[in-house]
């Protein structure tokens, strides 16, 4: 009989809380690991995809364990992994189709994971990945950013913001960002070049021919953002709608295609008026650019931020506490029994 493990469950969409339960441990493919998870990470992914926000691009089977970064230990090894061992200590960010790190263990493809950063905590790692990912697919990949480039990061105290600031500021950047006058000097130590206060100041009518924008807000925000980016720049979006574009390149069939394009139209039409491009993230798993990474935090170029801990037993109370949008930087779960 497969051994039981722990695991935050949702049974359905709109469920109010996960519950805590035992399910059976994942069997690993040839190509896995399984990790004993230490730690995991909240995500906005997390509390959208219980409220069914994302069903148009993400639909899953229930029940459901929830989670989608980690930081473990590898317990097993797949008969074909020769990169990962025993004992090492990993993190990593599964496919959308692999998730559920608030659990006790986890079965991960290889290619989704790296060693972990050898001076961090379970905890600090687990902040990492998906936020991390994000960061280095909008900044590098997607903006190709540059010294002498300017870059908008909104909400710059926030788990992505955290990390994008930072990682913008070593890829020689000028950053700006948006936060609460009380975050001022926080995001100011981690590289922010120009701090807005959103309470009292409109960043579209204080900055002016940008490079870039991040938006992590989506709405209004978003679209206001096409006034800041000079012609041929680039706006990256993980908060906005998904639009035709997305759609393509993913292989969304022709009947979600549509649905996009006609949910996205003001954005196209902005695109069109402004001579902007606007990109829709939705960040893929890669165990090489957390290794890239991972460079990066021994050499202490970029640092974790994490706002609160909490137990696997009090996964509802953290998934709420992150509803509220007040976090600076990231929470984090515990497997901690």
């Amino acid at each position: 009989m497969t051994d039981k493990m722990r695991a935050a469950v949702i049974d359905h969409y709109h469920q109010v809380d996960p519950e805590i339960r035992l399910v059976p441990q994942p069997v690993i493919h040839p190509h896995d690991v399984l990790v004993k998870i230490r730690a995991a990470s909240v995500n906005p992914i997390d509390t959208k995809t219980m409220a069914g926000d994302l069903r148009l691009l993400l639909r899953y089977r229930m029940p459901l364990v929830l989670g989608s970064d980690f930081a473990g230990d590898v317990i097993a090894v797949g008969r074909q992994v020769t990169a990962f061992q025993v004992g090492d200590a990993v993190y990593g960010r599964p496919q959308k189709d692999r998730i559920g790190t608030f659990a006790d263990y986890l079965a991960v493809d290889t290619g989704d994971i790296a060693l972990m950063p050898t001076n961090l905590s379970y905890e600090q790692a687990a902040a990492l990945p998906l936020v991390g990912l994000t960061s280095y697919q909008a900044l590098h990949d997607l903006m190709a950013l540059r010294p002498g480039k300017k870059v908008l990061i909104q909400a710059g105290s926030g788990g992505v913001g955290t990390v994008a600031i930072q990682l913008a500021k070593q890829l020689g950047a000028y950053v700006a960002t948006t936060t609460s006058a009380a975050n001022t000097a926080f995001v100011q130590s981690l590289g922010a070049d120009e701090v807005i206060d959103y309470h009292r100041t409109d960043f579209a009518t204080v900055l002016k021919d940008y490079d870039a924008v991040f938006d992590m807000l989506g709405g209004n925000t978003l679209e206001r953002a096409f006034r800041v980016v000079k012609p041929g720049g680039i706006i990256v979006s993980v908060s906005g709608r998904p639009n035709g574009r997305f759609a393509q390149t993913y292989g969304l069939p022709l009947w979600k295609r549509g649905v996009l394009r006609l949910a996205t139209r003001r954005l196209t039409q902005l695109e069109k008026v402004s001579g902007v491009s606007y990109r829709f993230l939705f960040m893929q798993p890669s165990g090489q650019q957390l290794a890239e990474l991972t460079t990066l935090v021994e050499q202490n170029k970029l640092v974790p931020v994490i706002d609160r801990i909490y137990p696997l037993t009090e996964i509802a109370a953290a998934l709420t506490y992150s509803r509220l949008g007040k976090a600076h930087g990231k929470i984090i779960v515990t497997m901690t029994e």
